[in-house]
This record gives structure tokens, sequence and C-alpha cells, in this order.
């Protein structure tokens, strides 16, 4: 996992947002609704938290142990160790039952240790996407998928708040954006009812979750979701817009036709076949 520190400036924005909807799609196909739904719940903070009594490898064991249910995945025993490396960590996928991560050795000084939650998470997904035989095409796009089910899954924000940034150097985990670690929190957020914005330390972690909260409000107002504006619905229809993306997995959806082969008129519920959220349509 790679990070960037004073030499390479953090990219902001929402570069890779195709390959994002497509790693969500890909999660919800592969575990389906019920699934994804078993992890209702957020990797508490206090699970992650690094304290003065922790010793460095005793407190990495510990961590990684909370990621290894967060995610659950078998009480498969964690190996940490600490090595000069020019990423931010490493993980060697085997059969089990041992996995062995590696992280950069700058973790190991005590102002960094708080980082440590987020560099085990992201290696740790690897071994999770590992036994689900999930994978996208190519190496790239894998990375981005590991960031997007890690924040999906619920051990994601730990990547966001790892994002800091002063006038003088800025330090970030991962290979989405700021921005797109918040878009993909938010939409976790829309399903589970979570509020994730009181675990941000970090004031510009918490200023791209808002960034990227209000990039995913507008995946809900896109034609012909009822929550779109009348005008731009208008619109759509006078293009024969019928396929649109579901707004909670990304999902191609299309809207049902007359006879004739005209889409339908008047307000309709659709179900997403992929996530099962029902939709309402006011074409």
């Amino acid at each position: 996992m790679p990070h960037s520190d004073e030499v390479s400036p953090v990219v902001h924005g929402f570069p890779h947002l195709d390959t994002v909807r497509t790693a969500i799609t890909a999660l919800y196909r592969r575990l389906s609704p019920d699934g994804v739904h078993r992890y209702e719940l957020s990797l508490p903070a206090s699970d992650v938290l690094f304290d003065a009594s922790d010793g460095l490898h005793l407190g990495a064991q510990r961590v990684a142990r909370a990621l290894v249910r967060q995610l659950r995945l078998p009480e498969a025993r964690m190996v940490v160790s600490f090595r000069a490396m020019e990423h931010a960590a490493a993980v060697e996928l085997g059969a089990g039952p041992e996995y062995f991560v590696e992280l950069n050795e700058r973790f190991a000084r005590p102002e960094h240790r708080r980082d440590i939650g987020a560099a085990l998470a992201h290696e740790i997904t690897h071994v999770l996407l590992h036994r689900l035989g999930l994978a996208l095409p190519t190496t790239a796009e894998n990375e981005i998928l590991t960031d997007v089910v890690t924040s999906y899954l619920g051990a994601g924000w730990l990547l966001l708040d790892a994002f800091r940034q002063d006038g003088m150097s800025s330090q970030k985990l991962g290979y989405l954006t700021p921005e797109e670690f918040g878009y993909v929190l938010a939409k976790r957020a829309e399903v589970f009812h979570e509020d994730p914005s009181p675990w941000f330390t970090s004031a510009v972690a918490y200023e791209a979750w808002v960034r990227g909260r209000e990039r995913a409000a507008l995946d809900r107002r896109r034609p012909p979701l009822a929550g779109a504006g009348w005008a731009a619905r208008r619109r759509a229809r006078a293009a024969g817009a019928d396929v649109f993306p579901c707004p909670v997995c990304a999902q191609r959806l299309r809207l049902p036709r007359e006879a004739s082969g005209r889409p339908v008129s008047g307000r309709v519920r659709l179900r997403c076949g992929v996530c099962a959220t029902v939709l309402e349509c006011a074409p």
C-alpha cells in the first residue's frame, strides 16, 4: 500500500469513481445483500487505539486481531513485523493459517503508531479478498477494490483519518483520493444509517468526508429517480434515457417498458437485483 509524504503531492477529487462503483457492485454480487449487511457495525475507534501502555508488537497484534474480527475472517494468526520499505505495508498471501504483514518501520515511531490500524486495515482486507476469490482485472483496479471493500465493510474510516496535511507536509494512505474515501463511506452510511463524522481526528479528513458525502448525494438525484428534479427528469425522458445506475450498488437498471416499447409513465418502484434496494422512480 502506498503512502504519500512531503515529496509526493496528494491527489484530490474523483478520478477513480468508475472503478469505485464497479468495486461496490462486485462486492454486492460476491457477498449478496445479506452478506454485506453482516457488516452493519463499523470498527470502534477504541479497538484500534494505541495508548502509551501498549508495547509496539503486542499493540500491533491486538489491532490486527480487531481487524480480523471486523472483517469476519477466521481467527488466523496475523504476524506483524516492521522493516524499511518503500510502501506503507505489504501482506504475504497464502493458504494460512498464519498471515504475515509487514509495516513500514516509520509506524514503529511513537508519533506514527496511531496509523498502524489504517495500514493493517488495507492489508488484512487483501486477505479477505484472497479468501473470497474477489478480484478485478488489473493490479491497479484491485488496489482500489481493496480500499473500497475496507471502507464499505466498516474499517476504511481509518484510512481516511490517516490523511493529514499542513503547510509543510502531508500524509495519505491507500489508493483512493481522500474525497473518494469520503464517497464510499457516505455510500455505506446511507445503507447502515450511521454517521462516521465523530470518528475523524484529522480536520482535512473530515473535510474530504463532507465532499465525498456531497458527491454521493448526487447519485440519489439522478433521473429517473424520484429524488431528481422535474427539469432533469424531463431532459432525460426527452433523450430516451431509461437506463440508470442503482444509487446504492451502481448496478445498471432499466425502467420497465409498455407494450409499445416506450418506457412506462408515472411513478414506478424498481427493486435492484444486486443489492435488493427498492427505488422510487418518476419517469
